[in-house]
C-alpha cells in the first residue's frame, strides 16, 4: 500500500490524482492533501478519501478548515503554511509525492521531498526551471525516484531506452543512440492566429483550451506558449539534453505526447487520449501498468494526425524561454518570476494578452543572471524579478 501526499490535491492534476487512487484503494492511499485556499473542495476531498492530514498553504484560511472538518466529524489533523508543506513532503506519513502546487509555491516541498527519497510525482515545472541543479542535488542526497507527469515529460521518460536514473538526468545520450527530443505542443487556443487578431484576446479566451482540462494559469500558458518553453528548460534538467537536442513541434491533436529520436533513425512515440490519468496511473504504478479510466486509444476514428512547427514570431515566450536557457544561472527564475507576474495581471485584466511576452523580455533585460549557488539565492531572484515586473508594468502598461 502506497501512501500517497498530494500537494495541490484541489486542482485539475489533484483531481486525476485522487481518481487514479480511487480505482485502486488496495494499491493507493491518499494520506496527505494540500490545498492553497479551497476549504470547501478540500474538506469534501477529507470526507472521501479519509487523509491522516489536511494541509491549508494560508494560514488564514487553518481555523475555517478546521472547524469544518470537526462538524463533518472528520479526524483528519490539520496544518498550515509552507513549512507543514515541506514537512509533510518529507516526513513519514507518505512515500510517494505527487508535487502539483502551480507555480514557484510548490518549490520547497518539491525540493525536500526529493531530499528525503520519497518517490517524486513532478507536475510543478517551475521547480525544475527554477531550481535544476538544486533538484537533482537533492535527488541525489535523497536516493529516491523522480517520473514527471506532465504529459510530455512521461513520455520521453517511456520512450528512453532505459528508466532516468534517481537523480531523474540521463546521463549519455550519444551513448544511448538518443539523437533529439521533440515536445509536443497543441498550438493552444491561438494556433494560426497572427499577432494582429491577438490584441484583444480575453482571460476566457485564452483559458477556453481544445484538447485539455487545466487550471488557469496553464492555460494561459498554453496559449503563449511559454508552457512549452517552460518544459524545453524541464527537459534540460530532467534528462540531460542539450537545448539544441530539445526540437518543439505543434501537434494540434494532443494524441503524441512527445518523442525521441534515435541515431538509427527510429522514432518512439508515446500516443494515447490527452487525460492526465494516464501519465499519473504510469507514474504511481511504475514499473508496473494499472488501469488509469482513460478510454482505449481509437486511431481508426481519429484518422489523422497533423504536425508544424510553431509561430515563434506570434508567440515569442518560446524563444524567450530557449534565451534564459542559454544564460543559466538565474536567468530561468527571471523568466519564470516574470510570467507568473505577467500571467496574474492578464488574468486580472489589467495587462493585454501580448504585452505577456513583452512584459517578460524587459525584466530579463533589466535583471543580469547571476549562478544559482543556494535556495536562498534562488528565492531572492524570484522576488526581485516580480518586484522589477510589477514596477515595468506600473510604468508601461497602467
Amino acid at each position: 500500500m502506497k501512501q500517497v501526499a498530494i500537494l495541490g490535491a484541489t486542482g485539475s492534476i489533484g483531481a486525476s490524482a485522487l481518481d487514479v487512487i480511487a480505482r485502486h484503494p488496495q494499491r493507493f492511499r491518499a494520506n496527505v492533501l494540500a490545498a492553497h485556499r479551497s476549504v470547501d473542495a478540500l474538506v469534501a476531498l477529507c470526507a472521501r478519501f479519509k487523509p491522516e492530514l489536511a494541509i491549508i498553504a494560508d494560514p488564514a484560511f487553518e481555523a475555517a478548515l478546521r472547524e469544518k472538518l470537526r462538524s463533518a466529524g472528520l479526524p483528519t489533523r490539520v496544518a498550515s503554511g509552507s513549512a507543514a508543506l515541506t514537512e509533510a513532503a518529507s516526513g513519514d506519513l507518505c512515500d510517494t509525492v505527487v508535487a502539483a502546487i502551480v507555480g514557484a509555491a510548490g518549490l520547497e516541498s518539491t525540493l525536500a521531498a526529493a531530499r528525503a527519497g520519497k518517490r517524486l510525482l513532478l507536475a510543478n515545472k517551475e521547480a525544475v526551471v527554477m531550481a535544476g541543479p538544486l533538484l537533482l542535488d537533492a535527488l541525489r542526497a535523497g536516493g529516491g525516484p523522480i517520473i514527471p507527469i506532465d504529459s510530455e515529460h512521461n513520455a520521453i521518460f517511456q520512450c528512453l531506452p532505459s528508466s532516468p536514473s534517481n537523480q531523474g538526468q540521463h546521463s549519455d545520450f550519444a551513448a544511448a543512440g538518443v539523437q533529439r527530443i521533440l515536445l509536443t505542443a497543441s498550438g493552444g487556443p491561438f494556433r494560426g492566429k497572427r499577432r494582429d487578431e491577438l490584441r484583444a484576446i480575453t482571460p476566457d479566451q485564452a483559458c477556453a483550451h481544445p484538447n485539455w482540462s487545466m487550471g488557469r494559469k496553464i492555460s494561459v500558458d498554453s496559449a503563449t506558449l511559454m508552457n512549452k518553453g517552460l518544459e524545453v528548460i524541464e527537459a534540460h534538467w530532467l534528462f540531460g539534453a542539450r537545448a539544441d537536442q530539445i526540437e518543439v513541434v505543434v501537434h494540434p491533436q494532443s494524441i503524441i505526447h512527445s518523442l525521441v529520436e534515435y541515431a538509427d533513425g527510429s522514432v518512439l512515440a508515446q500516443l494515447g487520449n490527452p487525460d492526465m490519468r494516464t501519465a499519473l496511473a504510469h507514474a504511481l504504478a511504475w514499473p508496473q501498468r494499472i488501469d488509469s479510466g482513460v478510454a482505449p486509444l481509437d486511431l481508426l476514428k481519429l484518422g489523422q494526425l497533423n504536425f508544424q512547427a510553431p509561430d515563434r514570431a506570434t508567440f515569442r515566450c518560446l524563444d524567450l524561454a530557449y534565451a534564459a536557457l542559454a544564460a543559466g544561472g538565474t536567468a530561468p527564475v527571471i523568466l519564470n518570476a516574470a510570467n507568473e507576474v505577467a500571467v496574474t495581471a492578464f488574468l486580472g485584466q489589467s495587462l493585454p494578452f501580448l504585452a505577456i511576452a513583452e512584459l517578460i523580455e524587459e525584466t530579463l533585460a533589466a535583471i543580469p543572471a547571476t549562478p544559482v549557488s543556494d535556495l536562498e539565492s534562488l528565492i531572492y531572484a524570484d522576488l526581485t524579478a516580480r518586484q522589477q515586473a510589477q514596477r515595468i508594468m506600473q510604468r508601461s502598461y497602467c
